[in-house]
């Protein structure tokens, strides 16, 4: 299909960024739980990771911060002053940057009807992002309007927990290609929940009008998510033909491998063993939360959190990657600090969707006048710093709206607001 290009929408760090360690199972999180947030650092250190991509010849997109503080949800549980933080803080959370749990996105070549089918996660399984889809299919119903191209669904009923796109890859020639679909789950009984149920995958793939026979479900490895691999995109990312995973991605390795060479026989496995990065520092340094990106040279090129570079052994394995002449050819190191230190990395705030640029709103995609005026607004408007106490004041009520509020104002999309 011509016009069909990988296109990286981005979530926008909200005002309200703060670390209230609220994601069981999310050892980043948890460990900087209490800590002071620096909101406006978080938001511009991800403006800068997309204009990055952009200068690398990239179409570039953005997804916007939801409405904070969730009225809705803090009348739903009747807070009132006595009532225990979290729940407070739960409609406070600025989350949704994790844009890759927004939503699951089967491309046009995918589909029976032939158009990009979106679905919007429910995320039930952590209250502070459970409130997220409806505001999020909002966007993505002005964003991805034209019903010629997109068609937006509602989320899978919360029985069982569906978390987007972060436990979802595809496999293909190239973006316009037909593709195959895979969709990793994980099974309960664990210390930390398994997040994604293997029925919120499977009922994906139907809404979708997926082909069975290009589809593969297969299931995340425990250990993984027992050491903090709450989401499959910390231990294993995929672009086009090439799958770049840690040895204990998967629960059954040689099956997955297997399952995925069947349905797609051109598979390039870059497999990291657990002899050279152990999971524990591949989790710490989030070396697979990475963006794989094909860039216009036809090169592969590996975004990587900075805190891979200050990693020996996961340093010294990329440079032995790249030395090897394999597929990956780049690995780009990007500072996003503050969204690491709340568990997500450059793949956590990205949500990837193949179509057609001049087929999607124009106001959700990015240039550099419109990056200029987005770091204009949050130069000006976001919070320098919050800390946990601040959360439910006033005043950081006021800011937190009115920063949100000039940010629409700018971008002309003042109907979400």
């Amino acid at each position: 299909m011509s016009g069909l290009v990988e296109i990286n929408f981005d979530g926008i760090v909200g005002p309200s960024h703060n670390y209230a360690g609220l994601s069981l199972g999310n050892i980043a999180s948890a460990s900087h739980k209490g800590d002071a947030s620096y909101p406006r650092a978080a938001a511009l250190q991800g403006i800068a990771k997309m204009r990055g991509n952009m200068e690398r010849g990239l179409v570039q997109g953005f997804l916007l911060p939801l409405p904070r503080p969730n009225y809705g949800l803090l009348r739903d549980l009747a807070v009132a002053e006595d009532t225990e933080r979290p729940l407070l803080a739960a409609a406070w959370s600025a989350s949704s940057m994790w844009t890759a749990n927004a939503a699951t996105v089967s491309p046009a070549p995918d589909t029976a009807d032939g158009r990009c089918h979106l679905t919007p996660a429910n995320l039930v399984t952590m209250l502070h992002r459970g409130q997220e889809w409806r505001d999020t299919q909002a966007q993505l119903k002005i964003a991805f309007g034209n019903e010629r191209h997109f068609a937006v669904h509602d989320a899978v009923p919360p029985s069982f927990g569906d978390e987007g796109a972060a436990n979802h890859m595809r496999f293909c020639e190239s973006h316009d290609a037909p593709g195959v679909e895979v969709f990793v789950y994980g099974r309960p009984g664990g210390r930390f929940p398994a997040r994604q149920h293997e029925q919120a995958s499977r009922a994906v793939a139907r809404l979708h009008g997926l082909d069975p026979g290009r589809c593969v479900f297969v299931e995340q490895s425990p250990e993984a998510i027992e050491a903090g691999a709450f989401h499959n995109d910390v231990v294993a990312v995929a672009n086009e033909t090439v799958l770049f995973a840690h040895e204990r991605a998967f629960a059954h390795r040689e099956d997955a491998y297997g399952a995925i060479r069947e349905a797609f026989p051109k598979l390039q496995l870059v497999e990291v063993p657990e002899s050279a990065v152990s999971l524990e520092e591949a989790i710490k340094t989030y070396l697979f939360n990475a963006q794989l990106l094909t860039l216009p040279s036809g090169d592969m090129a590996l975004v990587v959190p900075s805190e891979c570079q200050e990693s020996a052994s996961v340093w010294a394995w990329c440079e032995q990657m790249l030395a090897s002449n394999g597929p990956i050819r780049q690995v780009i190191p990007v500072d996003v600090r503050q969204s690491m230190a709340n568990g997500g990395g450059p793949a956590c705030l990205r949500l990837r969707v193949v179509a057609d640029p001049a087929t999607v709103d124009a106001r959700f995609l990015l240039d550099d006048a419109k990056a200029d005026r987005i770091e204009s607004v949050i130069a000006q408007m976001w919070p320098e710093r919050i800390e946990p106490s601040d959360i439910g004041l006033e005043s950081l009520t006021k800011t937190v709206i009115e920063a949100r509020e000039a940010l629409l104002t700018v971008l002309s999309l003042d109907e979400l607001a």
